[in-house]
């Protein structure tokens, strides 16, 4: 499969970027893709200004693109993982994989379902070309 890769990440307020970098690389390593690039983050709106977000991004030369929480809802059918505080709360099964398919596009495809490490979750989705 061709493409590269978005990493959805979920995070509680005040999450640090140690934390957020930590559960991309399990969820990397998970996947079999140790190292490889996540030159884009997918995260909800009201969790792109959050300062861990922001340096996981810089850390790792990532674009973090903000997804809408109404946006969540089209890929909802997607989620290979159903969390039922989340769908009560988003209309989604995972905020994380949700917001990776968002950002991979047409065609996107969930490579790697939600983990959860402590306040983070993180999923990882491949654009279609």
């Amino acid at each position: 499969m061709t493409g590269g890769l978005v990493a959805g990440i979920g995070i509680r307020p005040g999450t640090a970027a140690a934390d957020i970098l930590a559960c991309l690389d399990e969820a990397l390593a998970i996947a079999g893709l140790a190292g490889a690039p996540t030159p884009r983050f997918a995260t909800l709106a009201s969790r792109a200004g959050e300062a861990g977000m922001v340096a996981a991004a810089a850390d790792r030369a990532a674009e973090l693109v903000a997804v809408p929480d109404t946006a969540l809802t089209d890929f909802a059918a997607a989620c290979a993982t159903h969390a039922p505080r989340i769908v009560a709360r988003y209309g989604v099964g995972s905020v994380a994989e949700a917001a990776a398919l968002a950002v991979a596009g047409p065609g996107g495809a969930l490579v790697q379902p939600r983990i959860a490490t402590g306040r983070v979750t993180c999923a990882l989705a491949r654009t279609a070309s």
